[in-house]
């Protein structure tokens, strides 16, 4: 396939944001596949700021660059002024905009604001149970529990600690990632979404689901999760384990993809069962194992290159916005969906979703450039 032609499109579209989306931020989810601006709250606007990173390391326009580093003054203001981060996602906000911001182009107000972002996420450590916790007031019994996403998370701790010279980030990384594939990978190697542990004694209790199908179901997204969340844990640790469950782990997602390689937004739905479609999952997947193949034996680097190539077309085929009928990149998402079993709202269903924007143009990023990854 013409990545350029897809990347072309994808930069099309964001340069007409710049006017519109001034200092101001995309929500999780279209509304009709348009977003209109926003503040910088909730768990997802660093894909937005990410997505003006890449497009600047795309294009060299330095308006992409001032958007971001606009982003990144409210990102320091965000943190500083405890807007809405007593929560697990600071690897999400903060490295795709203030990491890469420093990492880009020196930014020492991206740096600050990443490193109390990391100091943020550690306080939410429980030595009991050894993870991060993800949501809700710490030390409430419903919500001493993990989930799969966190694994996103722990870039920002490992990068903290080469900044600072402080292990306590990449310590506490560590032991949440192992408390991780012990707990969230099933026998047949699906992925629980979230985990509960004992308050009192740390011991794990069950897995459940919060937005995949039920309890028992891989949700797409939280297995697409996984797939790039060992790939990433991997680059930090050379974890051996993380390798050998990163096989089966995109062996289940490979097997319950439908005709077109799209999968729907949970792994037991298929062909004819009237679901949607996910594509953000697909296109996270398909990231985590372009980053893993940098670590495989090059037959198995090839296999899954492979897989994240026709992913990557299917994509561009059925699924990447037209300037015409969006202002997001990438169609057909589902943020959450209600079943009958599940504890969400119906949620940016079938609509575009900002971090499945950001993955599409990570990806044809990973497929044409020499990508120094942000995470």
């Amino acid at each position: 396939m013409d990545y350029q032609k897809s990347i072309n499109t994808a930069l099309e579209i964001l340069h007409k944001d710049l006017a519109e989306f001034n200092g101001k931020f995309k929500p999780a989810n279209s509304a009709n596949n348009y977003y209109a601006p926003g503040e910088n709250v909730d768990w997802t606007t660093g894909f937005h700021t990410g997505q003006y990173w890449l497009a600047y390391e795309l294009t060299g326009d330095e308006k992409f660059k001032e958007a971001a580093l606009k982003h990144v003054d409210s990102f320091l203001h965000r943190i500083e002024n405890r807007i809405d981060v007593d929560n697990h996602d600071m690897g999400f906000l903060y490295t795709l905009s203030c990491v890469a911001a420093w990492r880009l182009v020196g930014s020492e107000t991206g740096r600050k604001a990443a490193i109390m972002a990391a100091d943020n996420l550690i306080t939410r450590y429980h030595e009991k149970g050894e993870f991060v916790q993800a949501w809700g007031e710490l030390g409430s019994p419903y919500d001493y529990r993990m989930i799969i996403d966190c694994m996103m998370n722990m870039p920002l701790l490992y990068w903290a600690s080469v900044e600072t010279g402080d292990q306590k980030y990449a310590n506490i990384a560590n032991k949440h990632m192992a408390t991780s594939v012990k707990n969230l990978v099933r026998e047949d190697y699906s992925t629980f979404h979230t985990f509960f542990f004992d308050m009192e004694t740390g011991a794990p209790l069950k897995g459940v689901t919060a937005q995949g199908y039920k309890d028992s179901s891989p949700w797409a997204r939280g297995q697409a999760w996984g797939v790039y969340g060992l790939a990433l844990n991997y680059k930090y640790t050379q974890n051996p384990e993380c390798i050998e469950l990163f096989y089966p782990v995109t062996d289940f997602f490979l097997s319950r993809l439908p005709q077109d390689l799209v999968c729907y937004w949970d792994l037991d739905f298929t062909d004819g069962d009237g679901e949607e479609k996910d594509a953000s999952a697909a296109a996270i997947a398909a990231c985590g194992m372009l980053e893993m193949a940098k670590y495989l034996p090059a037959e198995k680097a090839a296999y899954y290159t492979g897989w994240a190539k026709k992913i990557t077309e299917a994509l561009a085929k059925g699924y990447a916005a037209k300037p015409e009928e969006s202002n997001g990149l990438l169609l057909q998402g589902v943020y959450c969906k209600k079943s009958p079993y599940n504890t969400v709202p119906n949620k940016g269903v079938n609509e575009c979703n900002i971090w499945g924007d950001y993955y599409w143009l990570e990806l044809l990023t990973r497929l044409t450039t020499d990508w120094e990854i942000y995470w």
